[in-house]
């Protein structure tokens, strides 16, 4: 009899930590008065997330509409409580006013599975603040004027290229198009070598890109075991080999830093700021300096630069398609451009093109990189105007994506229309209802090079040749929700035809 009143007893033990560990936490937002959706015991609210049945920009949107007059939303990944802010006000509050207190992302950097995840993206403001401070100068406007020649350079083989696409009468997939040329760009002015990923087929640099983003059962499985079992997973990292990725981006960084330092070369882009670093390491306090710490910013450089610029690129031309109109328009001042500078395009020009500048911005505004922005705070917070207070290490969400789309914020928001950033339109809406690239001290690093990259893109595609739809291409547009970044289900697939100069 004891022994099943001592088996009955361990069972009920069980019951409890299992009732509290899955079921007291979700009371998290309800005790400090947020309202939310109700979460499901160990999945939370991102149940069609987890199982791809959606994609986060949409569950984010769906959230944000359900809860629109709301200034916070409380939800849950799983049994971790996450709040999503809607109030501008609030949303300036942490990534520019109370910054330091969510100066981390709450991002998972396991060094020893993942060699390359200590990059300034992912790092804890301890390690970021030096970093970045390092690193900036390499993303100022002269640096990047310096580097226009390997963009333009870039820019003209992808004019060649599209000749021969263009030859074969065939729809062509934009995005697979734009990321050879964002690739060849960003192994330019990255690593100072010539990829030339638009005419190789084979292109290792184009291929391992590939695999960074593809979602295969070995990397869905590594994603879970890191979010379940973040210890164990970090402990396997002493077992397992390092993967591919970490094996060809940590050899390119060595080898090419080795050649240079051996030769005495020098050349303006980010390898030889990470030789800098390297020279100069006492200028980095806190951090130690390892290939694999180098070797983690110039990955993270390679593949935000060519993945974000790429599907920019190739959402503008989807847009512009359906809009043959604006096409037309912007097409006029490209060439207008380029006859009054002698058939040349020049970096100082581009930025006079106040058309583009026009259209690429509503089509981060409709297509943001990211859906949303991560912040983690660093001690208890109380949100100013509310009686809503928040432990330390809470995670906090900016859903972007929906602001974006909000129809109060941008009137008939599936329509695309440039006219939406004149200096007048953007006057009249706050600031924090625009963030393609984030915001305050953590905003993205590369937005100055990314919108060169993108807009030199567009300006060659454009000049010489007419975009329009096809039989292939996805109408309405589909965000794909195996995809970790805001991408098209399926491609974009469209047709591109010659124009009379």
């Amino acid at each position: 009899m004891a022994i099943y009143l001592e088996i009955f007893c361990g069972i009920a033990a069980l019951c409890l930590a299992f009732y509290y560990y899955f079921i007291t936490v979700l009371d998290f937002w309800k005790v400090r008065g947020v309202p939310g959706p109700q979460p499901i015991p160990v999945l939370g609210n991102i149940k069609d997330v987890m199982l791809m049945r959606m994609s986060m920009s949409d569950y984010l949107k769906k959230v944000y509409d359900e809860y629109k007059h709301e200034p916070m939303v409380g939800i849950f990944t799983r049994k971790t409580p996450i709040l999503l802010l809607h109030d501008p006000e609030l949303i300036k509050d942490i990534l520019i006013k109370d910054f330091s207190k969510f100066a981390d992302r709450g991002l998972p950097v396991h060094e020893k599975a993942e060699p390359l995840s200590p990059h300034i993206f992912n790092l804890e403001a301890k390690r970021w603040r030096p970093l970045r401070s390092r690193l900036s100068p390499v993303f100022t406007s002269g640096k990047i004027k310096d580097m226009f020649p390997l963009i333009l350079e870039c820019a003209d083989h992808l004019e060649q290229y599209l000749e021969k696409v263009v030859a074969r009468g065939e729809p062509v997939e934009c995005r697979e198009l734009t990321a050879k040329y964002t690739t060849d760009v960003i192994g330019s002015c990255a690593f100072g070598i010539e990829i030339n990923a638009i005419s190789d087929e084979e292109s290792e640099f184009r291929r391992v890109g590939r695999t960074v983003f593809a979602l295969n059962w070995k990397q869905l499985l590594r994603f879970r075991a890191r979010q379940m079992f973040p210890r164990l997973y970090n402990w396997l990292g002493y077992i397992l080999p390092p993967s591919e990725i970490t094996t060809f981006f940590t050899k390119v960084i060595v080898d090419t830093i080795n050649y240079r330092e051996n030769n005495n070369v020098t050349r303006p882009d980010f390898v030889n700021m990470l030789m800098e670093l390297k020279k100069h390491p006492d200028k980095l306090e806190n951090i130690k300096l390892t290939d694999s710490l180098l070797t983690a910013q110039a990955f993270v450089f390679f593949v935000a630069g060519f993945e974000t610029s790429s599907t920019a690129i190739s959402n503008a031309l989807y847009e512009l398609a359906l809009n043959p109109e604006v096409q037309i328009k912007l097409r006029q001042e490209i060439r207008e451009f380029y006859d009054k500078n002698d058939g040349k395009l020049k970096y100082d020009e581009i930025k006079d093109m106040t058309y583009l500048d026009l259209v690429f911005k509503e089509t981060l505004r409709k297509y943001p990189p990211g859906p949303l922005l991560l912040r983690k705070s660093i001690c208890n917070y109380t949100f100013e105007g509310t009686k809503v207070t928040i432990p330390k290490k809470t995670f906090v969400w900016v859903p972007i994506y929906p602001i974006h789309r909000d129809p109060d914020i941008y009137p008939n928001p599936d329509a695309f229309i440039p006219e939406r950033f004149t200096e007048e339109a953007v006057a009249s809406r706050h600031p924090m209802h625009y963030l393609p690239f984030g915001d305050g001290p953590r905003n993205c690093i590369g937005a100055r090079f990314a919108v060169y990259q993108s807009k030199v893109g567009l300006i060659k595609i454009l000049r010489k040749y007419k975009i329009d739809v096809c039989e292939k291409t996805m109408i309405p547009y589909q965000i794909d929700p195996a995809a970790f970044l805001l991408a098209p289900k399926g491609g974009i697939y469209l047709k591109i035809t010659k124009v009379e100069s």
